[in-house]
C-alpha cells in the first residue's frame, strides 16, 4: 500500500488531481449541505446539468472548459434565483417547471455544441463524466481563489442563511432579506457545481453535492458538526476515487459516485438499526407505591 501510494504521488499530474479534488470536495460539502437543507436539490441538479453545455459551447469556441463550466453555471443560478424570488406570485409547480425547462433546453444546446465540434469526440466523456489527467497546477490554483472567495461569502451570510433555511418566514420579519439571501446562494452554488464539474464531470457533480452532505445529515442533526462532516466524507470519497481510478480504466467520477452512495446507505442502514434496537427495548414501568 505504501508503495503504490508512492507511485501515485510521484506523477505531477496526480498530486494536482489530489490537490484539485480536496478543493472541490470542501466547497461542494459546505454548499451541499445547505442545499440538502434548503431542500434545494432539483435546482443543484440543473445547474450540474447546465455545466455541460457550458463547457461544450467553450469547446466549440476554442476556449478553456472552465470558462463556460462558470459562465452557464453562474447565469443559470441567476435565472433560477429569479424564479425563487417571484415564487409569492406563482406556485410551486410553476417554479419547477421553469427550472425543468431550463434543464431540458440545456440538455438540447449540450448535445447540438458536441454534434458541430469537428474535433475528437473523445472530450464528451471527459466533459459528462469528468477527468483529472489534464489538471494543471494553475488550474489548481484558480480553483483554490474561487474557494476561499466562496467559502468566506459563505461564512459571511451562513448564520442568517441558516436561519432563513430554516424557517424563511421569521427570518423575513426578523428584518432578513430572504430573496436577495437565496439568489446569493445560488450563485455560490453555481460557482461550485462548475468546480466539481471539472473533476466529476457534469453528470455525476450531482452525487458529490448531495450525497455527503445527506450523508452528514442522516448522521447528526447539528450544524457545526454535520457540515463537518460533510467536508471530511467529500475529501475522503474524492481521494478514494482518484486513487481508483488510476489504477483502472473507468473515469474517477463514477468511483466517487459509488463511494459516495455506499457512505449514504451505509448511514442509513445503521440509523434503521438503531432505531429498531431502540424501539425494541422493554420500557421499564415504576411499581405503584
Amino acid at each position: 500500500m505504501v508503495n503504490a501510494l508512492r507511485e501515485v504521488f510521484a506523477y505531477p499530474f496526480m498530486v494536482n488531481a489530489f490537490r484539485a479534488g480536496a478543493i472541490v470536495a470542501v466547497v461542494a460539502g459546505a454548499m451541499g449541505w445547505f442545499m440538502v437543507l434548503r431542500r434545494e436539490t432539483f435546482a443543484g441538479h440543473t445547474l450540474s446539468v447546465v455545466g455541460f453545455p457550458g463547457a461544450a459551447a467553450a469547446v466549440l469556441l476554442g476556449w478553456p472548459a472552465a470558462f463556460g463550466y462558470f459562465g452557464f453555471c453562474v447565469g443559470a443560478a441567476l435565472v433560477i434565483g429569479a424564479a425563487s424570488r417571484s415564487a409569492s406570485a406563482t406556485t410551486y409547480r410553476e417554479e419547477s417547471a421553469l427550472i425543468g425547462t431550463v434543464q431540458a433546453m440545456a440538455l438540447a444546446s449540450g448535445f447540438l455544441f458536441v454534434t458541430l465540434y469537428s474535433g475528437n469526440l473523445n472530450g464528451l466523456t471527459g466533459l459528462l463524466f469528468g477527468s483529472f489527467l489534464g489538471i494543471t497546477s494553475g488550474q489548481v490554483v484558480l480553483l483554490l481563489a474561487l474557494s476561499v472567495a466562496s467559502l468566506f461569502v459563505l461564512g459571511v451570510i451562513g448564520r442568517r442563511l441558516l436561519f432563513a433555511s430554516v424557517d424563511p418566514e421569521v427570518a423575513e420579519a426578523a428584518g432578513i432579506r430572504v430573496s436577495a439571501l437565496s439568489i446569493g446562494f445560488l450563485v455560490l452554488l453555481g460557482v461550485a457545481v462548475a468546480e466539481a464539474s471539472q473533476i466529476t464531470g457534469s453528470l455525476l457533480v450531482f452525487a458529490l453535492l448531495v450525497l455527503p452532505p445527506a450523508t452528514a445529515q442522516v448522521i447528526t442533526g447539528r450544524p457545526v458538526v454535520g457540515l463537518i462532516l460533510s467536508v471530511t466524507l467529500g475529501i475522503a470519497v474524492t481521494w478514494g476515487g482518484l486513487l481508483i481510478a488510476y489504477y483502472t480504466p473507468p473515469p474517477a467520477g463514477a468511483f466517487i459516485t459509488t463511494l459516495s452512495f455506499a457512505a449514504y446507505v451505509i448511514a442509513r442502514v445503521v440509523r434503521w438499526a438503531g432505531s429498531r434496537q431502540r424501539a425494541a427495548r422493554p420500557v421499564a414501568i415504576p411499581e405503584a407505591a
